[in-house]
């Protein structure tokens, strides 16, 4: 299974990070994104007619989206990432999973014009991208009055790897994260998973505090 990626590209990103909870072995193929733009070229642009990564390719399987290479990873190797089945449950992961879409396009578009200087109306991409934020802030809140840490379950689900890379990115786009404490739990809820991998701006959990209760020759 071979990752056509771009190691500071979130949706890139998330497809790695699937694969790394799964336990999922891929084999990745760096592309130029930028400057060199490779996306765009004759090689790639004849897997993706759209001209975008991350593709995914196993096979004579091409898949460009990169909600259904998380659904392909998670229904080959650890199927409860889907869900439990049950319709609530269901309808909540594919709302989530549109809504991703969302944060592509204001906190994603808001980072590529900062860090790669991308056009675009920075400040309506950042309102928008704080309107998303608060939805999901929300949402958030919503399901920690039900008893549960992620967006669809009590559990983590593809919507959360779907949702997590973008918003843990959003200050380089000069977003803050500081007015959206149940999103900075549900951030660490993510991080803490066992077989978590890091990219550049998102890292491991390291910083866990001693007990103040054990006298510091006891740790």
């Amino acid at each position: 299974m071979k990752l056509y990626d771009y190691v500071l590209s979130p949706s890139c990103y998330k497809v790695r990070l699937m694969a790394a909870l799964t336990g999922v072995k891929l084999e990745t193929r760096a592309v130029d994104f930028h400057p060199g733009a490779e996306h765009r070229g004759t090689e790639l642009m004849s897997l993706n007619p759209a001209g975008s990564i991350p593709i995914l390719e196993e096979g004579d399987l091409i898949l460009t989206e990169s909600a259904a290479m998380l659904a392909y990873l998670a229904a080959k190797a650890a199927p409860e990432w889907l869900g439990s089945g049950a319709p609530e449950e269901m309808a909540r992961i594919q709302q989530w999973l549109s809504f991703a879409h969302r944060l592509t396009a204001s906190l994603g578009a808001a980072r590529l014009h900062e860090m790669l200087l991308r056009p675009g109306d920075i400040r309506a991409l950042q309102t928008q991208g704080n309107a998303a934020l608060r939805e999901l802030e929300a949402g958030l809140v919503e399901q920690g009055l039900r008893g549960m840490r992620f967006l669809a379950s009590d559990r983590p689900t593809v919507a959360d790897i779907a949702c997590f890379p973008y918003v843990a990115l959003a200050p380089d786009g000069g977003i803050p994260l500081d007015p959206y404490p149940a999103i900075r739990l549900w951030s660490r809820a993510i991080r803490s998973l066992e077989n978590f991998i890091e990219m550049p701006g998102i890292h491991r959990l390291h910083e866990l505090k001693p007990d103040p209760r054990v006298e510091p020759d006891e740790v």
